[in-house]
């Protein structure tokens, strides 16, 4: 008889083809090779002491909770935690998500705050959702401090998308820390935070942007699922286009922006739920391990 393949292979396979796409499309650029680490890759890399601690903060958050899925000081069980050390770290309000077990996925926005910005924010705490948002500087960090402020109060991931959407990979390398130093300064300024994760415009990176990364503590993220919502409004285009790409372990690709995105929001999530899927930040899909400065993520 044909050996049959796992269905965990199956994923594996899927997840693989998903994301050649992305890497034709960067290799068709003339960018440099580079390594690159799947979200699944560094949970079961991730050192002993961080999986202690992970199966101790479950633990707890288990304990904490009473059967009417509240915490045992009367709080709701999803209601933000505290975020300390000058860092933007991974929000409380979910801390109890493990990835690996639960069908994850990551939701990021790029290119924001914007206008749109405060009616996805209301979306997402209506559906008690948090998102990594990978902010730009010129007219959106410098414009909208109140929604760079409200992003990080209601448990969201703050990350880099530099400040005026440079090509890093085309610039010289004082140039290219200048786009992201910038970033991390203007968000910690507004916030106390600074950023841990950025996406490099086009997801274009090299040795020389991982380097300047590693130096910022910055890890880079890419994506496995995009909408492409800078070609189009039509929401339900943008829809059909995420949950047909999307696959555990996946990080979606999405714009506040555009006026057709936010509004495809709420019907990616409910079908995401539907379909089994906790959404998370991107933290949170790597956790117990921690993204580490200068590597790539995709899945």
């Amino acid at each position: 008889m044909p050996k049959q393949t796992s269905a965990a292979r199956r994923t594996s396979i899927a997840g693989l083809l998903a994301a050649t796409s992305l890497a034709l499309a960067l290799a068709l650029s003339g960018c440099a090779n580079y390594d690159v680490t799947a979200p699944a890759d560094a949970r079961a890399d991730a050192p002993a002491a961080a999986v202690q601690a992970k199966d101790a903060q479950l633990a707890a958050a288990k304990g904490a909770k009473n059967g009417d899925g509240k915490n045992s000081d009367g709080t709701n069980g999803d209601a933000k935690g505290s975020q300390g050390g000058g860092q933007a770290t991974t929000p409380g309000g979910a801390g109890d998500v493990d990835c690996r077990k639960a069908k994850c996925v990551a939701l990021t926005f790029d290119a924001g705050p914007s206008e749109n910005t405060p009616r996805l924010l209301d979306i997402l705490r209506k559906e008690k959702v948090h998102a990594t948002f990978f902010m730009l500087g010129k007219n959106h960090v410098d414009k909208r401090p109140a929604e760079v402020k409200r992003i990080d109060a209601e448990g969201h991931e703050l990350a880099n998308h530099t400040w005026s959407h440079q090509i890093l990979t085309d610039i010289e390398p004082e140039e290219a820390e200048r786009e992201l130093s910038r970033v991390q300064d203007a968000v910690r300024k507004i916030t106390g935070k600074t950023p841990r994760l950025m996406r490099p415009p086009q997801g274009r990176t090299d040795e020389k942007v991982s380097k300047i990364s590693k130096d910022l503590g910055l890890a880079q993220v890419l994506w496995s699922v995009t909408a492409k919502d800078y070609q189009t409004n039509d929401s339900a285009l943008i829809t059909k286009r995420v949950l047909e790409q999307t696959e555990r372990d996946g990080i979606i690709l999405l714009h506040d922006i555009y006026k057709g995105t936010v509004p495809a929001v709420p019907g990616i999530l409910k079908e995401l739920k539907k379909r089994g899927y906790t959404v998370v930040t991107v933290s949170q899909l790597l956790s117990p391990a921690k993204a580490e400065p200068g590597m790539v993520y995709r899945p």
